[in-house]
C-alpha cells in the first residue's frame, strides 16, 4: 500500500489536512476522536461504543487493499489536532447474475427455491470500495472536514479501479445520510437488518431431527461458489475470507437421517443429492477485532439485567434467558454466509444459529451473536434475535464511480432492484 500525498485547505480556526493515517504518531489521537464519537443513536439514552483493542485498521486490514486517512487541524507551527478519520477497501463481489442462456437450466431463483440438482447463476462481478468509520470530533463539525475525507478516499479508490462504493449507516443518522445522498451524490441501495442475539448461560438445545456438520474450508468454499456465488456482495476471494484465522468454521444443517449426517464425503457428493432442506452459515470471531459496550443505561435497565442474572444463577432449572452483561466491553460472533434451500431451510437455519450461540457460550467475554441479512430475506425467520438489541432497518448507500462497466451484461447497479439475499463480507461488519 503505497503512502498517499496530502490534501490541504483551510477552515475556521486553522489549516486541515488530509493524509494517511501514520500508526506510530497517529494511533492516540485517532483513539481520541472514536471515543468523543459513539455509534448508534445520537439522540441521548443509551449508546453502542466501539473499542478497537488498540487497533485503528482492525476493521479494514483483513481486506487488500485498504486505507485509512486522518484530518489534522494545524494551527501555527506547534498546534496540531487530529479530528477527524475514515477508512475504505476495496474488494470484487458479485453484483448480478447473468441470465441463462436458451434450454439451460441455470435459475435466479431465491436460494431457499434452487431446484435439486440446479446450481447457482453464473455471476456478475464488480470492483466495489467499502467506507466505513467516517468521524469528525463534534467540535470541528459542520466545516466541511468529513466531506474532504470523503472525497480524498473516493479519489484512492478510483486510482485502483473501484467501479462503486458503499457505505453504511443507521437509518436515523440524519447528518450522515445528508452528507453521503446529499453532498456526496449517494443514493439509498439496500436495507438489510441487524440480529442480534444475546448469549444466555445455558445451552440451547438443537432438534434431534437436525445434525450439524462441520464443512472442511474447501468443502465450505466449494458449496459457497456452486451455490451463492452470484449472491449480491458475495466476495470472490471467498476462500481468503474463509481461511481467515478469524473464521471459526462453515456448519451445515442437514436432517440427522441423511447420508450427510452419517458420513461427510465432500461437497461435490452433497449437492450430486442434497437432502430435500438444508442451511448452512459461518462463524466470524468479531470478539478478537473488536469490543463492544453499551453505555447510557439507567440504572433500572441495568438492575433488571442484573436480577434476571441473578435468577438465572440461583434457579439454573428454571433456564430463564437472562441478560448477559452488555454495560462493560463485551465481545461479538458474527455469523455470515448464512443460506439454504427446501420448504424447511428457515427451522435448519435456526439449529445453525443455535449451535453459533453454544459456540459462542464456552468463549469468555463472547456475549452476542449477531447476523446481518437482507430486509426481505426468506430466512430471516429462523433466525433468532431480540428486538431490542437488533437494528431492523439498516441503510447502505452506493455511488457509481466509473464511467465503463466491467460488465456491460449488469448495466448501472445503482439502479438495480433489491434481491432477496445479500452476502455480509465478516471482514467489513
Amino acid at each position: 500500500m503505497e503512502m498517499m500525498e496530502t490534501m490541504a485547505a483551510a477552515v475556521e480556526g486553522g489549516v486541515v489536512v488530509i493524509r494517511e493515517y501514520n500508526a506510530e504518531r497517529d494511533r492516540v489521537g485517532v483513539e481520541a476522536v472514536e471515543r468523543r464519537c459513539e455509534v448508534g443513536p445520537s439522540g441521548g439514552g443509551m449508546s453502542l461504543f466501539t473499542d478497537l483493542l488498540g487497533d485503528p485498521l482492525c476493521r479494514v486490514r483483513h481486506s487488500p487493499p485498504f486505507l485509512m486517512l486522518v484530518a489534522e487541524v494545524i494551527c501555527g507551527s506547534e498546534s496540531r489536532e487530529i479530528v477527524g478519520i475514515v477508512r475504505g477497501c476495496i474488494k470484487t463481489v458479485a453484483c448480478g447474475a447473468r441470465k441463462p442462456h436458451r434450454g439451460s437450466s441455470t435459475t435466479t431463483a431465491p436460494l431457499t427455491s434452487l431446484a435439486k440438482h440446479h446450481t447457482a447463476p453464473s455471476p456478475i462481478y464488480a470492483n466495489v470500495a467499502y467506507l466505513l468509520g467516517l468521524r469528525v470530533s463534534p467540535a470541528h463539525r459542520r466545516r466541511g472536514i468529513g466531506l474532504k475525507l470523503v472525497e480524498r478516499m473516493e479519489e484512492w479508490f478510483k486510482e485502483k479501479g473501484a467501479e462503486y462504493a458503499y457505505m453504511a449507516t443507521e437509518k436515523d443518522n440524519e447528518a450522515s445520510i445528508r452528507l453521503f445522498t446529499g453532498r456526496c451524490g449517494y443514493s439509498k441501495f439496500r436495507t438489510p437488518a441487524i440480529l442480534v442475539q444475546p448469549v444466555f448461560a445455558h445451552r440451547l438445545t438443537l432438534p434431534r431431527a437436525i445434525a450439524i456438520v462441520r464443512l472442511p474450508a474447501a468443502d465450505a468454499e466449494a458449496l459457497y461458489r456452486r451455490r451463492f456465488a452470484a449472491t449480491e456482495f458475495f466476495p470472490r476471494d471467498i476462500d481468503a475470507v474463509l481461511a481467515n484465522p478469524l473464521s471459526l468454521g462453515t456448519f451445515l444443517a442437514v436432517p440427522a437421517g441423511c447420508a450427510a449426517a452419517a458420513r461427510w464425503e465432500g461437497a461435490d457428493a452433497f449437492l450430486a443429492d442434497p437432502p430435500s432442506s438444508w442451511a448452512v452459515a459461518s462463524v466470524w470471531n468479531s470478539k478478537e477485532v473488536f469490543r463492544l459496550e453499551v453505555r447510557g443505561a439507567g440504572r433500572w435497565r441495568r438492575a433488571l439485567a442484573l436480577a434476571s442474572r441473578a435468577v438465572d444463577w440461583a434457579l439454573p432449572w428454571l433456564r430463564i434467558p437472562s441478560v448477559p452483561d452488555l454495560f462493560r466491553p463485551f465481545g461479538m460472533y458474527l455469523m455470515y454466509g448464512l443460506g439454504g434451500e427446501g420448504p424447511a431451510a428457515a427451522a435448519y437455519a435456526r439449529a445453525v444459529c443455535r449451535h453459533a450461540h453454544n459456540m459462542a457460550r464456552t468463549d469468555p467475554g463472547c456475549r452476542v451473536v449477531a447476523a446481518e441479512v437482507a430486509a426481505c430475506e426468506p430466512l430471516r425467520e429462523g433466525i433468532p434475535h431480540w428486538s431490542r438489541l437488533s437494528c431492523a432497518e439498516d441503510l447502505w448507500c452506493v455511488k457509481r464511480l466509473a464511467e465503463e462497466y466491467s460488465d456491460g451484461a449488469l448495466g448501472d447497479w445503482t439502479k438495480a432492484p433489491p434481491p432477496p439475499t445479500i452476502f455480509v463480507d465478516p471482514r467489513e461488519f
